[in-house]
């Protein structure tokens, strides 16, 4: 009798969604500044020989992906996959990896400001309007692909459809280098023949359950009910129901106003010495602030971050009287909390500073109380 009276799912198809992913972004920008290392299997890690076998892989080209080497896994059963002496491990260049993606940003900006990052290799584009003037999405998909390649020397994949869902599950189906169109009327049959693992938010811990319960396919999943998949699986279930139907009506988030930028590092190889310390403070104060400059912000609370080799995290922040956001300013204010809560010698495994109460660089500065520290 319920069913009766259950409201209709609405589906919004109205907006044309982009979904761009770099393919294996940080090893291909590995690859492209060491050509010779295209050959090869590049691991983007720590050699585990250097941190005791610790670490886990934050990509891997294609080349290593043959012998089963993932993101996520550690580093040192990546290097147990590949034949010896074989494997390269790259330390991450997280600041080359941002300026690249800050490169492939202003590609987007030519199409729309309707960009919502996900992380530095990929955004969700809405193009339901674009500046380019083109007719077909298929057409701003060539140009943004064309256009990165030519800047960037690297490779990307996109999906297109009609909502933020469909355009990502589209993007991964045909990779590296892919572009595919989900229409409205196709997005039942295109889900329906993918393997359950390859939806968005089916994890590893979650295709087990699934597969118990029978649900091996897109099909699958689509015949089950919206009350059975909520009982097994809550509000994933309640987003599957809707997704496995090509329902998803989140807009591109471009306007979102950010409460905070900061930059943090985690160290293999922890801290153990005061000098240590303040080269990265001084390293993170340096990338902060650029931060800051491209976004036009300063803040008024400064908050430095640390965990120790125990894995005990502490925050502690300062409020201040003015506006800050230069290099020189920040690195003075971190090392003034520092001073207060660091010890170099318990071993320093990761430093972040982030600055909030943020306004924009042409606000004018007033001069405040100056508040106490708080311990978070």
């Amino acid at each position: 009798m319920a069913e009766l009276f259950k409201i209709p799912l609405e589906n919004d198809t109205s907006r044309k969604i982009i979904h761009i992913d770099m393919d294996a972004f940080y090893a291909s920008i590995e690859e492209r500044e060491q050509p010779d290392l295209r050959q090869k299997p590049l691991i983007i890690a720590r050699d585990p020989s250097d941190t005791g076998g610790k670490g886990v892989v934050t990509t891997a080209n294609y080349v290593a992906r043959q012998y089963g080497v993932h993101s996520a896994m550690s580093a040192q059963k990546a290097a147990e996959l590949i034949p010896k002496h074989q494997a390269v491990f790259k330390t991450p260049n997280f600041p080359l990896y941002q300026s690249v993606s800050a490169q492939i940003h202003d590609i987007f900006h030519t199409v729309t400001d309707k960009i919502e990052p996900i992380a530095f290799d990929e955004a969700y584009l809405d193009v339901t309007e674009n500046k380019l003037g083109l007719t077909h999405t298929i057409e701003v998909v060539a140009y943004l692909q064309k256009a990165i390649l030519e800047e960037t020397q690297l490779v990307s994949s996109a999906g297109i459809s009609y909502n933020k869902f469909l355009a990502k599950m589209a993007s991964d189906y045909r990779k590296p280098a892919g572009r595919t169109l989900v229409l409205p009327e196709q997005a039942i049959a295109f889900l329906s023949r993918l393997p359950i693992e390859k939806f968005r938010g089916v994890g590893q811990k979650t295709v087990p359950k699934m597969q118990d319960l029978g649900i091996m396919t897109g099909a699958d999943l689509l015949a089950q009910s919206e009350m059975f998949l909520m009982q097994h699986f809550g509000k994933l279930g309640y987003g599957l129901y809707r997704h496995v139907r090509g329902i998803d009506n989140r807009p591109v988030e471009y306007q979102r106003e950010r409460k905070s930028i900061g930059n943090e590092h985690t160290y293999g190889q922890p801290l153990i010495s005061e000098e240590q310390v303040q080269v990265q403070l001084k390293s993170l104060a340096v990338e902060l602030a650029q931060r800051l400059r491209k976004n036009q912000k300063h803040g008024l609370t400064v908050v430095l971050k640390v965990r120790n080799r125990q894995y005990e995290t502490i925050t502690k922040r300062k409020t201040l009287g003015e506006y800050v956001g230069n290099a020189a300013e920040l690195e003075a204010i971190a090392n003034q909390i520092w001073q207060s809560i660091g010890q170099a010698e318990v071993g320093i495994r990761l430093l972040g500073i982030t600055v909030t109460n943020l306004a924009p660089q042409t606000f004018e500065n007033i001069t405040l109380p100056l508040y106490d520290w708080e311990n978070d």
